[in-house]
């Protein structure tokens, strides 16, 4: 007599469900900050945006630059320690819809688009939903590829990440206001923050490819080139100190976002250079 294969209706087992404490917890942190972002920002009425008041503003850039941090070391937690799951995944995507797509697409509606905006609101209400859109669009489009391929990702990103985009978006806005300040309110280099985020939006649902950098090592060895970067890195730390965010994060930002369309002109020994650790790097027993 054969076996009777498991039962597969409503009395079997649901599968195991598998969730990691420390990289979900950085991963509701990114969350969290994306949401306390979110009410600075709503706090923030047009007669303090007129008055140069920008203090509730610089604290909601704050906290989603530093969901960008909670993102870049959830993942990176996941897999030092052999703890990515489908779970983490799929939470990791809505915070970063919450922090990096929702706060960000606020926030450029409430400092420029909600001002020239005023007699047509709904032309600023669908120019901050084309980036909430192309960014769901972009995760989604990620968690999909990432199953299908069974690599969690690989080591490219197809189409600009969108935690970078936010990163862009947050730390240029810093720039302008601190450089303005109280002239932030009348200028009009205000209007390049709509702009760039209609062009971020495109980028992130194009083909365009960018390095994930999963695979650095920070044990390991550093070529030249990583090491001058490095050096130059810690310089400016020194050098700007209070003003690193300011200056640095925008140079930051944009230099990966124009490196997707220089990469594939410059060499494969480059690339590698660049982007991951060569073979001879790996430290020997």
């Amino acid at each position: 007599m054969q076996p009777q294969p498991p039962t597969q209706g409503p009395e079997a087992d649901p599968p195991e469900l598998k969730i990691y404490f420390l990289p979900n917890l950085l991963t509701a942190a990114n969350l969290f900050c994306g949401f306390v972002a979110l009410t600075k920002i709503v706090d923030t009425n047009r007669e303090d945006i007129e008055s140069g008041d920008f203090t509730r503003i610089y604290w909601a850039l704050g906290f989603i630059l530093l969901a960008c941090i909670f993102d870049l070391f959830d993942g990176r937690v996941a897999r030092m320690g052999g703890r990515e799951s489908p779970f983490g995944r799929e939470f990791d995507s809505l915070a970063d819809l919450i922090s990096f797509g929702v706060a960000p697409a606020f926030l450029v509606h409430r400092v420029v688009l909600k001002d020239i905006s005023i007699n047509h609101p709904e032309i600023g209400w669908f120019i901050a939903s084309i980036y909430l859109i192309c960014g769901a669009f972009r995760l989604a489009r990620f968690n999909c590829l990432a199953s299908m391929s069974g690599t969690g990702g690989g080591k490219e990103f197809l189409g600009f990440p969108i935690p970078s985009a936010a990163g862009l978006v947050a730390s240029l806005t810093l720039l302008m206001i601190w450089l303005q300040e109280k002239a932030f309110y009348k200028g009009y280099w205000k209007f390049i923050l709509p702009a760039l985020m209609l062009f971020l939006s495109w980028m992130m649902v194009s083909n365009v490819k960018y390095p994930t950098f999963k695979t650095l090592d920070l044990k390991a060895t550093r070529t030249f080139t990583k090491t001058l970067i490095g050096i130059l890195f810690i310089g400016a730390v020194v050098v700007l100190q209070q003003n690193f965010l300011v200056f640095v994060l925008p140079v930051f930002f944009t230099a990966y976002l124009i490196y997707g369309f220089i990469r594939p002109r410059i060499s494969h020994q480059m690339r590698r250079e660049i982007e991951e650790e060569d073979e001879d790097d790996a430290p020997t027993v």
